[in-house]
C-alpha cells in the first residue's frame, strides 16, 4: 500500500517529534534545514499510519539496517517497507514482499548527469521526450526504486539498473512538482 503526503508546506514537524521513536527523532534533528526535518518526520509518520492500518501496530517502529543501509523493522521481519522524500512530498510503501520507492522533485535537466547514469536507449527516450527533465526524473526514480528494492543502494554503474525491470509503477505529478516510482 502506498502512503503519500504532498502537503509538506503545512506539515508541523515540531508537533510530530513526540510521535517519533527516539531513533527517528535523532535522525530528523540531524537535518540542518527545516525542510529536511519535515520530510524525514513526515515519511516516518506515513510508515506509522500504514503499520496501524494494515497490521494493527501502534508502537513507533525502531529500525535495524542491512549491509547497504536498507531499514527493517525490529521484531517484524515479515513487514517490508520503503520510504523516500523530496522537497514537495514524503512517501512510504508497505508490502509483504520486498519493495522499493523513490520520489524526486522535478528539476532542471542536466545532460552530463543523464549521460553518466542512463543507457543509450534511455538517453534516446529522454532526448525524444517533450520535457527532458520529466523523463530523466521518471527514469531516475525507477532506478533508485529498483536499487532500494534489492537493498543495494546507489552504485557506480547506474546505466543498466533497469535492464530486467518487471513490476513497477510511476506517478508523475507535474502540478505539485514531483515524480515517484514503486518497484515490487
Amino acid at each position: 500500500m502506498i502512503y503519500l503526503n504532498d502537503d509538506i508546506e503545512h506539515f508541523d514537524w515540531q508537533a510530530a517529534l513526540p510521535l517519533l521513536s527516539e531513533q527517528r527523532r535523532e535522525q530528523c534533528l540531524k537535518f540542518k534545514h527545516e525542510l529536511g526535518r519535515k520530510t524525514c518526520a513526515a515519511a516516518y509518520l506515513l510508515l506509522c499510519e500504514g503499520l496501524r492500518k494494515e497490521y494493527g501496530i501502534v508502537e513507533p517502529p525502531v529500525f535495524e539496517y542491512g549491509e547497504h543501509g536498507k531499514p527493517a523493522i525490529v521484531g517484524h521481519p515479515e513487514i517490508c517497507f520503503n520510504m523516500s522524500h523530496c522537497r514537495e512530498a514524503a512517501i512510504c510503501v508497505l508490502s509483504d514482499k520486498p519493495v522499493g520507492v523513490d520520489i524526486e522533485s522535478i528539476r532542471r535537466y542536466s545532460d552530463s548527469l543523464a549521460r553518466y547514469t542512463m543507457s543509450d536507449a534511455e538517453m534516446e527516450r529522454i532526448e525524444q521526450a517533450g520535457r527532458r527533465e520529466v523523463e530523466f526524473i521518471r527514469l531516475w526514480t525507477l532506478k533508485e526504486a529498483v536499487l532500494k528494492h534489492s537493498g543495494e543502494g546507489i552504485r557506480n554503474d547506474m546505466k543498466h539498473v533497469l535492464d530486467n525491470l518487471k513490476d513497477a509503477k510511476t506517478v508523475i505529478n507535474e502540478k505539485k512538482g514531483y515524480i515517484f516510482s514503486v518497484v515490487s
